[in-house]
């Protein structure tokens, strides 16, 4: 499978799992390089495209995972609510799937409330014990992503990924694997 890389003047790339920055504390890819399916790719460059005409920008926190990250993942906190059952597999292995945040003009993140990764109720959607910014913010960010095709996960505001998740298939090719991961 072709994967894209993620590039658009309206998105910043953080990979956090490619950095210590992450539920693992340790890094988890060898390179910093964020791909998509090309039906992913599209949505995102739709949403980034609507979120540059209200002035914001898109901040990428991870996107496609290959499943030996996933693995890694699962080890770190094998809880299904928030970390797919690698056995099962993630959308985010399919390629369909993105972690993001939105930002400023200037690239600065906007106040959602909890952090990326925070694996607590207060990362669901929709929830009332926020403050106002933070629920203007995360609920920006819904629709934005909403309408630009994207459906959510409940419990994290930063995960998003493409409607039928399960006619995409999951990618663990050895080239696609070795641009992310070393062998």
């Amino acid at each position: 499978m072709n994967l894209l890389v993620i590039d658009h003047p309206a998105i910043c790339v953080d990979l956090r799992y490619a950095s210590a920055d992450n539920i693992t504390g340790q890094p988890i890819y060898a390179r910093a390089i964020a791909l998509l399916h090309p039906d992913a790719h599209a949505a995102l460059t739709r949403a980034a495209d609507l979120a540059g005409t209200l002035g914001y920008r898109l901040t990428v926190y991870d996107a496609y995972r290959p499943p030996a990250a996933q693995w890694r993942l699962w080890e770190a906190l094998p809880d299904p609510t928030f970390v797919a059952d690698p056995v099962e597999g993630s959308t985010h292995s399919r390629g369909i799937a993105v972690d993001l945040t939105l930002a400023d003009e200037h690239g600065q993140p906007l106040v959602m409330g909890t952090g990326f990764d925070a694996m607590l109720e207060q990362s669901y959607h929709g929830r009332l014990d926020l403050p106002r910014e933070a629920q203007r913010n995360r609920t920006l960010l819904l629709g934005l992503m909403t309408a630009a095709g994207w459906v959510h996960q409940p419990h994290e505001w930063w995960h998003y990924n493409l409607p039928e998740e399960l006619s995409y298939p999951i990618i663990d090719d050895a080239d696609t694997v070795a641009r992310m991961m070393d062998d």
